[in-house]
């Protein structure tokens, strides 16, 4: 159990990388002037590549999570209600990359977007639901 642990933690860490940094190249873009085509379309590759590599990182996250949880009974019984609150938590952050892969098809595609500022507050879900999430799991306030 401890191995499937550990390579949670690593594809979980890995992922939020992903999580963070995408939506801050959503900054940049929404900065480039109208006349930029190559910084605009460099900008868009990275966001491909980079949204393309953390799902790839995502998906072994989630299947080591549900194995942890599942296979091992880990938040399951009475008294893991922070379990509960963290899957829901997984829940909104599979919905959030799902998000980003919206965003990043407006990008690509041409369409006008939000600001720049939008987008900076936007980049700072992820690391709210991370912070949740590392409180659920330690203290396991409920």
């Amino acid at each position: 159990m401890l191995w499937i642990k550990a390579l949670h933690i690593v594809f979980m860490a890995s992922w939020f990388a992903g999580l963070f940094y995408l939506p801050r190249i959503f900054v940049n873009l929404a900065m480039v002037p109208p006349g930029s085509v190559a910084e605009r379309e460099r900008l868009v590759l990275m966001s491909r590549k980079l949204y393309r590599f953390m799902t790839l990182l995502a998906v072994p996250a989630l299947a080591l999570g549900l194995w942890l949880w599942l296979g091992y009974g880990i938040g399951l019984g009475p008294g893991n209600g922070w379990m509960h609150a963290k899957l829901l938590i997984v829940a909104l952050l599979v919905g959030y990359h799902a998000w980003c892969g919206r965003l990043l098809g407006g990008f690509a595609a041409g369409r006008p977007m939000r600001g720049h500022v939008w987008f900076r507050w936007f980049n700072e879900a992820p690391v709210l639901m991370m912070l949740a999430v590392v409180v659920l799991v330690v203290v396991k306030p409920f």
